[in-house]
């Protein structure tokens, strides 16, 4: 596995472009990270973390106008994203009719916006990423397994499994050590708080409401 710093992230597209699995600090935790569109390296997530086919992985976009083209967004899901992306919210989204599925993406689908190096990296590979923690998933994961908030504990976690991961964007420690926030976004109905995390809930309620007044 290469350790990259933070300034060969284009090197990194390179990787992800290619088909492989790289691993990229967040404020929460290292996630690892591979192109949506390529089936072999969502698998490659899903055997790496022992995660079963039926949980999905997480959707990172680059901004609004990816979101819009292939989800149908409400009025909620708008404000949530004006206001809150990028960042560490998450969005469960119901994909348009007209919109192909992503391999080992859900419906609806979890879609993040991120920010920092994973922002850069993705707006570097330009397309969408689909990821996951660094860690072994539940059911499978033991009361020691908890995602990798540095390099080092990125590097054990490959040698402890085998997986294979092709490279470790160094970006020192992840602070946080806690999930993102996810807001469910039904089409016809309100948004609705689904898991409390890095993003307070009130700020949450906050972008809602300056959202209703944009519309109003």
């Amino acid at each position: 596995m290469d350790i990259l710093t933070t300034t060969q992230l284009d090197r990194a597209a390179e990787l992800l472009t290619g088909g492989a699995v790289v691993a990229v600090p967040t404020p929460r935790w290292y996630m690892l990270a591979a192109r949506a569109t390529d089936p072999a390296a969502a698998a490659t997530i899903l055997r790496i973390k022992q995660r079963p086919e039926r949980k999905p992985l997480l959707l990172l976009i680059d901004a609004l106008p990816t979101a819009q083209a292939h989800f149908k967004l409400s009025t909620d899901a708008c404000a949530l994203s004006q206001h809150l992306w990028p960042g560490e919210v998450a969005l469960r989204l119901p994909w348009r009719a007209d919109a192909a599925r992503l391999p080992a993406i859900g419906d609806p689908a979890l879609v993040g916006c991120p920010d920092g190096i994973l922002g850069q990296l993705l707006r570097l590979t330009g397309e969408p990423l689909s990821a996951a923690a660094c860690s072994i998933s539940t059911p499978a994961a033991t009361a020691e397994d908890h995602p990798a908030l540095t390099a080092g504990h990125v590097a054990a976690f490959n040698a402890q499994t085998g997986a294979r991961i092709a490279a470790v964007v160094d970006g020192g420690i992840c602070p946080q050590g806690r999930h993102m926030t996810v807001v469910d976004c039904p089409h016809s109905q309100p948004a609705r708080l689904h898991r409390e995390g890095t993003v307070h809930p009130r700020a949450v309620a906050a972008a809602l409401t300056e959202g209703a007044s944009d519309v109003g």
